[in-house]
């Protein structure tokens, strides 16, 4: 078994995965910054490492589910009007469940710091929520993008199939390369949670990237529906949008948060 370690193309894949589940973390991390934010200072890291922990476990539990991930692309429910036609499957369905969610969370918030903005009403509803309903709230989400992330690997796992490896040993690099990607992801989590903190723009920000994030994941269970409307099939928004806007748009909070130091002194 140690032998597959002596392969290049192994290393290469493992890199690569390991490289993939970072970036596809970031929209994890973002969320449980934001869900954590409205704890107290005390128990914030408790909650970001406790729901990348629950990531970490979900990723593993779906990786040895990977018959049963398959499965549910078949059709659950197909219907065929005039002027739409779709083929409901388990995937689409919980990729449409979590884009929803997000939405609706990301709103929320965003209506709760414009309209209800307050020192006071900040300080309340950080005593009134705990950090169960964090955890829960992030152990939903990560359903979500555990199953976005698994599905990425196993396509990536494909390739290394058709060079006659065999299934376990693909297996065994999944299952290292989300470990890997996990513990990198706590190193760096609970800094990236006090910076989102200490910053309300950055806050705004990255819950208007979550609606972004909702939409797209509802895009791609539509298409993973083979949603038809009007005799246009809904397609998938690629990610390197998402990814470059969020980069961009951080990069120009950046330059704000240097120009506005001077004033502040």
């Amino acid at each position: 078994m140690l032998d597959m370690f002596l392969q290049p193309d192994i290393w290469v894949a493992l890199l690569t995965l390991v490289f993939l589940e970072i970036v596809l973390g970031i929209d994890n991390i973002l969320f449980i910054s934001i869900a954590a934010s409205k704890l107290p200072i005390n128990q914030q890291k408790k909650a970001t490492n406790i729901g990348l922990f629950l990531a970490m476990i979900l990723r593993l539990l779906l990786l040895f589910g990977i018959s049963y991930l398959v499965a549910m692309a078949s059709v659950i429910f197909h219907a065929d009007w005039q002027w739409m036609e779709i083929s409901v499957t388990g995937q689409s369905l919980i990729m449409i469940a979590g884009g929803i969610f997000l939405l609706i969370k990301s709103v929320q918030e965003i209506h709760h710091k414009v309209e209800g903005h307050s020192e006071n009403k900040d300080e309340t509803a950080k005593k009134t929520f705990t950090i169960s309903q964090a955890v829960i709230q992030i152990a939903l989400i990560n359903v979500v993008f555990s199953f976005d992330s698994i599905l990425t690997a196993v396509g990536m796992t494909t390739g290394i199939n058709n060079q006659d490896t065999p299934i376990d040993e693909a297996l065994i690099v999944m299952i290292i390369a989300v470990i890997l990607s996990m513990i990198i992801m706590i190193l760096f989590a609970n800094p990236v949670n006090k910076f989102v903190s200490k910053h309300p723009t950055i806050q705004m920000l990255g819950l208007s990237f979550l609606i972004l994030i909702g939409f797209i994941l509802i895009s791609e269970g539509a298409h993973m529906a083979h949603l038809v409307v009007f005799n246009q099939e809904v397609g998938v928004i690629p990610k390197g949008y998402l990814y470059f806007t969020i980069a961009f748009s951080l990069a120009v909070e950046a330059l704000n948060m240097r120009l506005r130091k001077p004033n502040s002194n």
